[in-house]
């Protein structure tokens, strides 16, 4: 990755980041000298806040500022872990003898250590992750309540707020290791998140939306976010249950990320090793339909799930992980790769940007295609069996016939196995959504057992 971003940093910003650079190489000389075969250390620091509003009364004001310091000490195959949030130097220097405490009484592992030398990034690129928003709470407060007075207004059904919520954060991440990795980057994330009850006679309905994004000036406006939360919680207005059938069901965009998101656990390194995954030895062979495939792009600018590097230094790449249906990639750290027999891939700490390849259809021209069946916008529950890959939540949505929304419905469970699941997307739309790091459109199942009422 070689784009450079020219941006200006604030200077108090660039300053703490020198700061933990110095510091982590203070400790790397200092493991040196005290026998270590390797050391590893991070440093992170988040400052930020958060409002509530409800009802156009405050309901919470939050400041926070965390900071930590983990050290990993290795003596040959043993490893100490110790960390802090006391940055004195007397609090460092008892942390890092903690970590060489522990190592030298536990017991050895010969997978344990350090990335290797040839997979650590040697120039981290600037990903555009960093941007500053310049509101104080007293600002953020007036926001929300413009947003929820805005929201309230549109329809007379809208009777409750269950708040409006506004979040500002910036962090510093800087890691180095022993076998020289030194390297660190800002990044922020603001979010505003509106939440509303709508009543009729046949009772209260709950619902919302958010806007997320590293950069303010793309959040949505407050008046799209509020018009968003009011359509979305209008629409659940007289939800019923539905008799137990088993129909073509669409995970909306909105949620569709959590059925993947279950997948990449499926294909992770410590799942993988410790045989609790429905996908271990699945490499080559086929997971989802042919129709599918699987991105993992970590290098989009300014994206939420965008990093330069992992948890170990390692440079992160874009990979294939199902092509056409078939596995090609597991979500490996240095520690998981070896249990495995294989190398990292770069995911210490987790996935960065998955993109699902989508068709050309719209959600409409989904519903069309489905023409009977469930919308499903909600989920409930963590009814997953990892292992097995069964799979059973609570639901919510819309009945879907000839191919239009004819009524909400709540108080049902969906099930399947995720193995049959996969295999039987029919279509995925092109409603991609972008509030999240795992980037799909509405997905189509052929079906799914759905129980109701009797």
């Amino acid at each position: 990755m070689s784009i450079q971003l020219k941006r200006q940093l604030p200077e108090s910003l660039i300053n703490k980041q020198a700061d933990y650079k110095n510091l982590l190489t203070e400790l790397m000389n200092l493991a040196k000298k005290q026998g270590a075969t390797q050391t590893e250390a991070n440093v992170s620091l988040d400052t930020g806040f958060s409002v509530t509003v409800r009802n156009q009364e405050v309901e919470t004001i939050e400041h926070n500022r965390n900071k930590s310091l983990g050290i990993n000490v290795y003596f040959g195959h043993k490893r100490g872990s110790a960390s802090t949030s006391d940055f004195s130097p007397q609090a460092i220097k008892s942390t890092f003898e903690a970590a060489c405490h522990i190592a030298r009484f536990t017991t050895e592992d010969p997978f344990s250590g350090l990335a290797e030398p040839q997979f650590l990034e040697k120039t981290p690129a600037d990903l555009n992750l960093y941007h500053s928003w310049s509101i104080d709470p007293q600002n953020a407060i007036a926001l929300a309540k413009e947003c929820e007075a805005y929201a309230l207004a549109i329809d007379n059904r809208l009777t409750f707020s269950e708040g409006v919520s506004l979040s500002t954060q910036e962090a510093i991440y800087v890691y180095a290791n022993s076998n020289g990795f030194l390297a660190g980057y800002p990044s922020s994330l603001h979010n505003i998140s509106c939440n509303l009850i709508a009543k009729d006679k046949m009772g209260m309905q709950r619902d919302g939306s958010f806007t997320i994004n590293r950069n303010p000036a793309q959040l949505q406006s407050i008046e799209e976010l509020a018009k968003q939360a009011a359509d979305n919680t209008i629409k659940r207005l007289s939800a019923k249950r539905i008799a137990t059938c088993q129909v073509p069901v669409i995970f909306h965009s909105e949620i569709a990320s959590g059925l993947i998101k279950t997948f990449l656990d499926a294909i992770s390194g410590g799942n993988l090793y410790r045989n609790a995954s429905f996908l271990v030895n699945y490499i080559g062979k086929p997971v989802f339909a042919k129709k599918i495939s699987i991105y993992e792009k970590p290098h989009l600018l300014g994206a939420l799930g965008s990093a330069p590097f992992d948890d170990e230094g390692v440079r992160t790449n874009n990979r294939i992980l199902i092509d056409e249906g078939v596995l090609s990639g597991y979500l490996l750290n240095s520690y998981s790769a070896r249990k495995l027999g294989l190398s990292t891939t770069g995911n210490a700490g987790g996935f960065h940007n998955i993109l699902l390849k989508t068709s050309q259809s719209k959600l409409k021209e989904l519903l069309k295609q489905m023409e009977k069946g469930l919308l499903i916008t909600e989920v409930m529950g963590q009814g997953v069996n990892l292992v097995t890959g069964d799979y059973s939540r609570g639901a919510a949505g819309f009945w879907i016939e000839n191919g239009e929304i004819l009524f909400p419905v709540e108080e049902i469970t969906i099930a399947g196995n995720l193995k049959d699941m996969y295999q039987n997307i029919l279509a995925i739309g092109n409603d991609i959504n972008i509030k999240s790091s795992i980037q799909t459109g509405s997905i189509l199942l052929e079906n799914m057992m759905i129980a109701g009422a009797q």
